[in-house]
């Protein structure tokens, strides 16, 4: 494929002390993968895990941007998709790395989306105890969510993300030109999360979206205005709250339901994860309208805006049909944000008000959700 054009970069710095890294977001910065390393780790050696999609379009390219200044182990190619995220390929990567001689002083490259980037960080974060890694997100939801902030995990049969540890990288590296072989869907469900940063925290970012958001999926300034403003309030949080014992659990805005439905659904393309945080953070809403904490019209004003960039917001958007109410309600029972088994939820005041309900009624929790099945 042509080379992109390279434009000026913007550049967002998680501060967490001597763990501080950079998020350098701008289109056409893969070809600069090897040199950012090399600053930072002059000499290490490079093994990049992705996987088959994203190896088609840009294994060549990053492997060409490494090659100039490392040595460069045998790629790790895993499957597409949240199946990958689970003890058989996470075993398969760590076992690669270690065949591949790959040491302390190493650097793993995490080339993909939202599953290649928990995958590759939790096999950094345990192979040899601890190897440094880069993050170079190729989809939407990893530029602004997945690949900042240091939440690695794979998946159990009980739920999404539930074994994983908090391990940083040392450098983000969203090219924003990778985003240009994505689908429509793939994006749309990336979208999601963008929408929910100003839903959670920042009324004028999502008003800005309401009135700019053909603008952000057509690329150019608009698209990279929406990361950057993303990657900015993502990086403030965790940087204040990195291990999520307080503001950054406001992240998790339509995660209790919307992994509840994602579980659901198998982890499978029934039910992208952007999609079911489309589907939670309208449901969010609702709840927190049902309890009488957010206005009616804010409840449908969020909902309106997902549903109109074409993401699902409703039990009855998903193909295939959802679980019955008892088994929804035992994965959301096993979700992380459960604490003493007391439900917690992330709840809303207003668009741009969301704070953190502890001791949810699991029985209102129930019966709104039986209303949602309905």
């Amino acid at each position: 494929m042509t080379a992109p054009v390279r434009t000026a970069e913007t550049v967002v710095k998680v501060e967490l002390g001597d763990r501080s890294y950079d998020i350098a977001i701008g289109r056409g910065l893969l070809a600069s993968l090897g040199a950012r390393i090399a600053a930072l780790k002059p000499g290490a050696r490079a093994a990049i895990v992705t996987d088959e999609t994203v190896a088609k379009h840009y294994l060549a390219p990053a492997t060409a941007a490494l090659a100039a200044s490392h040595n460069v182990a045998a790629p790790i190619v895993v499957a597409p998709g949240e199946a990958s995220k689970c003890f058989a390929t996470l075993e398969r990567v760590c076992d690669a790395l270690l065949a591949a001689r790959v040491e302390r002083g190493d650097v793993v490259i995490a080339l993909g989306g939202g599953v290649v980037g928990d995958l590759a960080g939790f096999a950094a974060a345990v192979v040899r105890r601890g190897i440094d890694y880069v993050q170079v997100p190729t989809t939407l939801l990893a530029q602004v969510d997945s690949s900042v902030g240091g939440k690695t995990a794979i998946d159990s049969r009980l739920g999404k993300n539930l074994i994983g540890a908090f391990y940083q990288p040392i450098l983000v590296v969203a090219d924003t030109a990778l985003l240009d072989t994505l689908s429509v869907r793939e994006f749309r469900a990336g979208y999601a999360e963008v929408a929910k940063y100003g839903l959670l925290g920042d009324a004028g970012f999502f008003a800005w979206l309401e009135a700019n958001w053909n603008d952000v999926f057509a690329g150019g300034t608009a698209r990279e205005h929406a990361i950057a403003t993303s990657c900015r309030m993502k990086a403030e949080i965790v940087g204040r709250d990195e291990r999520e014992s307080g503001e950054r659990a406001l992240l998790n805005l339509g995660h209790t339901f919307g992994h509840a439905f994602e579980a659901g659904a198998g982890f499978s393309d029934r039910l992208l994860h952007g999609e079911a945080i489309a589907i939670g953070m309208s449901m969010a809403f609702a709840f927190s309208a049902r309890l009488r904490l957010v206005s009616p019209a804010d409840a449908d004003r969020a909902r309106r805006h997902l549903s109109g960039v074409g993401l699902p917001t409703r039990a009855s958007d998903v193909p295939g049909g959802v679980p019955d109410l008892d088994s929804l309600m035992d994965l959301i029972a096993q979700d992380k944000k459960v604490k003493r088994g007391r439900l917690t939820f992330i709840l809303a005041r207003a668009v741009g008000q969301a704070f953190v309900a502890n001791d949810v009624d699991a029985g209102e929790a129930r019966a709104f959700l039986a209303e949602q099945l309905a």
